[in-house]
């Protein structure tokens, strides 16, 4: 193992969803169909626990209700091993696609399976696809009147399917009294480039995320968040059929190489959950 070459604790995050489920391919597969997909999610996602566990880190993982309630020993192997239970919402239905009505229903019932199966309170909160934008600012109150303590779910960045670069690049208080934790960024002239994790890291040689992860320590004062998925270590997943060629290129890139690169970015800096960085690290109580 590497010597570390950061001494700042940075958060390490993964959001826990099967490769039939993201939304570059919500036009191809309906919800309705997953059931009678085969599920990759709990191997992959309990290679990376091992793959913590090795290297003794913790993580958060942001986790779907919907995979909850179809791989419970998953989500007690993540508590009782000292990692980070939070919500990913209940079958990756972006909030930006929901009303007030239904995307109390989706989170709220996302929570309280995650809440039972665990026995420990959930505080984090991250939306699909980071679809918390100036169009639906609403949600924040319903997180607080949920209970949620911090959301990650802002990516401060221009991408054609999410982002909001005029909103702050680091955690700040939101009026409505929780905390936003966006995905790391840094800044080129006038623009925030993503270096927060997903297809940025898979796309680029390693040596380039490097480069741009070390200029955004040797810059801000500022933990690193970083996030991927569990189907992203897994290059035998089946291949979506009718996708685009943008899809699947945003998807499919680099798959073989991404357990290397992510080994190797464990390796030289210190890693802990959400929760231990950027909140009291004793706040999670069980129920």
């Amino acid at each position: 193992m590497q010597a570390r070459l950061t001494k700042m604790v940075s958060a390490m995050t993964v959001d826990v969803e099967d490769y039939f489920q993201v939304s570059a391919f919500e036009s191809k597969i309906s919800p309705e169909n997953w059931d009678s997909l085969s599920l990759r999610v709990e191997d992959n996602t309990n290679r990376l626990i091992d793959l913590f566990n090795e290297r003794n880190i913790k993580s958060t993982f942001f986790t779907l209700g919907w995979v909850a309630q179809r791989c419970p020993n998953l989500i007690k192997r993540i508590v009782s091993e000292g990692h980070e239970l939070a919500s990913h919402g209940l079958n990756h239905r972006r909030a930006t696609t929901m009303n007030e009505k239904e995307f109390f229903q989706d989170v709220s019932d996302s929570k309280n399976i995650l809440e039972d199966i665990s026995g420990q309170q959930v505080l984090g909160y991250r939306a699909p696809s980071f679809s918390i934008d100036e169009s639906n600012t609403w949600t924040y109150s319903i997180l607080v009147d949920l209970g949620f303590k911090y959301s990650s779910s802002t990516y401060p960045i221009s991408h054609d399917l999410y982002g909001v670069p005029s909103w702050p690049r680091f955690k700040y208080l939101r009026p409505e009294g929780i905390l936003e934790v966006p995905v790391s960024t840094i800044r080129k002239g006038n623009k925030n480039i993503g270096i927060g994790g997903g297809g940025y890291f898979r796309l680029y040689p390693y040596w380039y995320s490097k480069r741009r992860i070390e200029h955004y320590f040797s810059h801000e004062n500022q933990p690193y968040n970083f996030y991927f998925h569990p189907w992203e270590i897994d290059p035998q997943q089946p291949k979506v059929k009718g996708a685009s060629l943008k899809s699947k290129l945003r998807h499919y890139i680099n798959l073989n190489a991404m357990e290397k690169k992510l080994i190797r970015l464990i390796d030289e800096h210190n890693w802990a959950t959400m929760q231990s960085v950027y909140l009291d690290g004793n706040e999670v109580k069980s129920l």
